[in-house]
């Protein structure tokens, strides 16, 4: 292994090291509370070694959103390639089981990618990372588009672009993990994420079906 291989691989063991850290920080203090200094002690660094890697808590905080968005990627590129979902409604029950998946992945970073997303910390961040994260939501939507766009097809689902089926989606995710994890704080006990999400999916796959009179079991035009 040649010095600049070592060198780089000794900055990528760092920089998880620091990644680490964050988010147990992150999950104990919240990101408000949460500072520079508290994580590089949690990492056993110096706050200075972190500015090395970070420009700031933003971007860490960041960083961290991209593992729950490059998971929810493979998840929707699983549910389009599975040659088991032969029928449109099948997609829709493995979307939804996706969905489900991504929340067990990492609930907290989950939350946090949610709120980064519709907050000003997005402009702290550096053009790489703002690159990384539009890239990747644009691939979830882009992947998304596809189930639309084989039931639209099929004649299984109405003929609405699918961009927009995509996008109903995953605000109605969004807000139904935001809506759960809020009633947390009064009762942490209390967790019908998962029953809630079954029912507004079964309301959106009521809501953008065609006529069943019209169309077969496997989604197809009757002839």
């Amino acid at each position: 292994m040649g010095i600049q291989e070592r060198k780089q691989r000794e900055r990528e063991r760092r920089r998880q090291q620091i990644m680490i850290a964050a988010k147990r920080v992150f999950s104990q203090k919240g990101f408000n509370k949460a500072t520079m200094e508290d994580i590089a002690k949690e990492a056993e660094l110096s706050p200075g070694t972190l500015y090395l890697y970070f420009k700031n808590k933003d971007e860490l905080f960041s960083s961290l959103s991209i593992r729950i968005l490059q998971y929810l990627n493979i998840r929707l590129e699983h549910v389009v390639n599975d040659k088991t979902n032969k029928t449109a409604e099948q997609k829709i029950d493995a979307l939804k089981e996706a969905m489900h998946d991504v929340y067990k992945f990492d609930p907290l970073m989950l939350v946090n990618m949610f709120h980064l997303q519709s907050s000003e910390t997005m402009k702290n961040l550096s053009p790489e990372l703002i690159e990384d994260i539009t890239n990747l939501s644009q691939s979830s939507l882009s992947t998304m588009c596809k189930i639309f766009e084989d039931g639209i097809h099929k004649g299984f689902f109405i003929d609405k672009p699918p961009i927009i089926l995509a996008d109903i989606v995953l605000s109605m995710f969004s807000g139904i993990v935001l809506w759960e994890e809020s009633k947390k704080i009064i009762n942490e006990e209390k967790n019908f994420l998962e029953q809630t999400l079954d029912t507004a999916f079964e309301i959106f796959n009521q809501g953008i079906k065609k006529n069943t009179k019209n169309t077969d079991k496997k989604g197809g035009i009757k002839k």
